[in-house]
């Protein structure tokens, strides 16, 4: 077996523990809110407005494993127009009875106004990177979350010639547990 076949065995040991072991007693979450903040890919910040959604399934005792999905608008400005920046993750994740933090890889898809040191326009294309959100629900399933995604853009972009993207938005969230 080669370097890289001991390295997915090993993987597997750690991973596969995990995911078979008992689940806590509660079943699957959904969460769903609306989120502003700021995207930041090239030299010019951007408003960052959209709506998340995510599932959780616990695996063993408060452990989670969770999909989220962050579909981010970029309302036009006077100098560029509108944008979609969509970051899809799969987190691992602590959680408790008031609250939820999470973190893992994502990846992105984007069409979005941009620019660079030299020159502006529109990029567009496939990006990967990580994602890490916590949420604190301070009055039953109403809460606030934040959500942190750093990913790298423009790949092949005369534009973005591998620019580091960062995208924190915050807002609130509400949650649905299914027993």
């Amino acid at each position: 077996m080669g370097k890289r076949g001991r390295r997915i065995a090993g993987a597997a040991l750690v991973v596969l523990p995990v995911l078979a072991g008992p689940a806590q007693a509660g079943a699957s979450e959904l969460s769903a809110g609306v989120s502003f903040g700021g995207l930041q890919a090239g030299t010019v910040p951007r408003l960052a407005v959209g709506p998340h959604a995510g599932i959780s399934w616990p695996i063993q005792r408060s452990l989670l494993f969770t999909v989220h999905d962050l579909c981010t608008i970029l309302p036009p400005t006077q100098e560029d127009g509108f944008g979609v920046y969509n970051q899809t993750s799969v987190d691992l994740g602590y959680a408790w009875k008031d609250g939820n933090v999470s973190a893992g890889p994502s990846v992105a898809l984007y069409v979005m106004p941009a620019c660079g040191t030299t020159l502006c326009g529109i990029v567009g294309g496939f990006a990967v990177g990580g994602h890490a959100q916590a949420s604190a629900y301070v009055a039953g399933p109403l809460g606030v979350s934040v959500s942190a995604n750093v990913d790298w853009v423009g790949r092949g972009s005369l534009v973005l010639p591998g620019y580091v993207s960062v995208v924190v938005v915050a807002g609130p969230v509400l949650r649905w547990s299914a027993k």
